[in-house]
Formats: C-alpha cells, structure tokens, sequence
C-alpha cells in the first residue's frame, strides 16, 4: 500500500500537479468541473478546478487560465509536459458539473453542463481520453486522485464515497 505523505490541495479556479506518494484534492465542485489529467506510466497528474467553460466570459484585466475550461485544460496539459508526461500515456477523469439549481429555460445558468462539454471538448482537441468520469446530477462533490494508483475518489453528499 502506498504511503500518502502529502495532500496537494487545489482551490477553486487553481490547478496544481503531483507525483507520488502525494495525492492531490479538490473541494466544493458544484457546477465546476474537477478534471484530473494523469500518466500512469510516470506516477504523475494534474488537477484543475474549472468554473466557467469559456475564458470570453472573461471581464477586462487579466485572465485566470486556470477558472475556464478553455484555458485550464491546455495549460495543464502543457505544465504536465514540461514534468516529464508523454502524450501517449496521458488519461484523463472528470467529476463535477452538477446543475445546482432549478432554472427554466435559460441556457446560460446550465452552468455545470456546458462546464463538462467544454472540458470535453478541450480533451478532445488534445486527443486525451477520458478513463472515467462522475459528472452531472445535483449534488456537490469533492475529489481526491492518487497518481501511483489512478483512482479518483468521489466523495459526495447524498452517495457517499466512491472510486472510478
């Protein structure tokens, strides 16, 4: 069994990476969509923490990459690189996205959904397949991936804890 020694914490619209024995976590992810992008091969992963699917709903000043989708995804993709992952090997799990709130007809509050296609769809354009994901629903979820094993522990309020 593998020794935890530390837990590499990522707030909300952070990305952080890890390399084993250390794992890496997530809270609060609502409608954010946790995106964990990983090489098994070289025990190494990246998390970020997703608020909103597109960096053009950006107000002026300068950007945070790591709260769009559009941006995060690419930028963790590039930091994973730099640490020694290879393209070939990389995986990613997806978790979050929940519609937290009851809304009739408005596209625009489907925050949580278009939160998920827009990680999808920056994987895609990267050519990294998803292994798993827990996405959708109502509930808040925290998250919490080891590098050494690829498991992605879901905690969530009204399903309690599971692995994918």
């Amino acid at each position: 069994m593998n020794k935890i020694t530390d837990i590499i914490k990522v707030g909300i619209a952070d990305m952080n990476i890890v390399r084993t024995p250390n794992v890496i976590r997530t809270t609060g992810l609502g409608s954010c969509v946790g995106v964990v992008i990983y090489d098994l091969k070289r025990e190494l992963a990246g998390m970020a923490h997703i608020m909103l699917p597109d960096s053009s709903l950006a107000k002026s000043g300068p950007v945070n990459i790591a709260k769009y989708a559009d941006t995060a995804v690419k930028e963790l993709f590039s930091i994973l690189l730099r640490n020694g992952a290879r393209t070939s090997s990389l995986r990613a799990k997806i978790a979050g996205g929940a519609q937290m709130f009851q809304f009739a007809g408005s596209d625009l509050m489907r925050i949580g959904p278009r939160n998920v296609e827009a990680v999808k769809m920056e994987l895609a354009h990267l050519n990294i397949a998803i292994a798993s994901e827990d996405v959708g629903g109502n509930s808040g979820r925290t998250i919490q991936f080891d590098p050494g094993t690829g498991i992605l522990q879901i905690r969530t309020v009204n399903r309690g804890v599971h692995d994918i």
